[in-house]
């Protein structure tokens, strides 16, 4: 299946809820990837932390990102060095979905080492997300100001390791202004960089030592599903996971003939279903459930 990639302009009428009611949403949203609108009806969360990293912070992000991933989370992070392209990454390996909300223009991606990332984002059906246009270069201020939209997009914020001044912080503040939950990972007390987690560890934070913790927290139970009982939402997923159900694999054509769907309503559930990681491609346009 064709991956969903478009260039638009959201005006503010017309954002995700998720970031409607947030105290401050965005006038416009410029969107280049998959449409935010779709990725935000699936269960997100924000994964940041220090631009420096140790190797704990590295491989802990790398754990947790993927799991979170592999079970259709979407992850969103904002492209920085450190943790944010390490959750980003492990996202992507893990076949799952991430928006990346850039400090700068959508057309200007920062770091600039970084574009390869940001094109493997857009091109497995995730996001770039900012609210400037064009080639706009990010200033300092620009760095805080878009964190109210990485912890807005997300159902709650996961730090796995930032020291006590990391201006992952300033997304566990806005997180807690709007509502959502604010996860941290505990971090050794001898080491500058697990400063910032362990203070928010102790100011009420929730503790995560494994992704259940955090569907604990959130109600979810992402990581019990299992194929025999998927949830469908709508007519027409119920009517392709049923006959998909049926098959260990069905190709494209087959599987439009057999649910008598229109065109345009097939390939835009198969998008869905693809995008909340119940279906999965196999190549040569043969399909199979998760």
């Amino acid at each position: 299946m064709k991956k969903v990639n478009i260039s638009l302009t959201l005006g503010s009428k017309e954002l995700p809820k998720r970031l409607a009611v947030i105290a401050d949403p965005p006038k416009k949203l410029f969107i280049k990837g998959c449409d935010i609108r779709k990725l935000a009806k699936l269960p997100a969360i924000a994964v940041v932390g220090s631009r420096r990293v140790s190797a704990y912070g590295k491989h802990i992000t790398e754990k947790l990102t993927s799991e979170l991933a592999g079970d259709g989370v979407v992850i969103i992070s904002g492209l920085a060095l450190g943790v944010d392209s390490i959750a980003h990454q492990a996202a992507l390996d893990a076949g799952g979905r991430t928006v990346a909300v850039l400090p700068g223009g959508i057309d200007r991606v920062y770091p600039r080492t970084h574009e390869p990332l940001a094109r493997a984002i857009v091109a497995s059906g995730g996001s770039l997300v900012s609210e400037s246009s064009g080639e706009v270069s990010p200033q300092k201020f620009n760095f805080l100001i878009r964190n109210r939209l990485i912890s807005g997009l997300a159902d709650g914020v996961l730090i796995t390791e930032a020291a006590i001044r990391s201006g992952s912080l300033n997304t566990a503040r806005h997180a807690l202004e709007q509502g959502r939950t604010v996860f941290a990972v505990p971090g050794n007390i001898t080491s500058e960089l697990s400063g910032g987690t362990n203070n928010l560890l102790k100011l009420g934070a929730t503790p995560v030592t494994c992704v259940q913790d955090i569907y604990d927290a959130m109600g979810w139970e992402l990581s019990k599903k299992k194929s025999s009982d998927i949830t469908a939402f709508t007519p027409a997923e119920q009517t392709l996971l049923k006959i998909l159900k049926k098959h260990d694999a069905i190709s494209g054509e087959e599987l439009l003939k057999l649910s008598k769907l229109p065109h345009s309503e097939f390939f835009e559930t198969m998008t869905m279903l693809e995008i909340a990681g119940t279906i999965k491609a196999l190549g040569g346009n043969l399909w199979t459930l998760r």
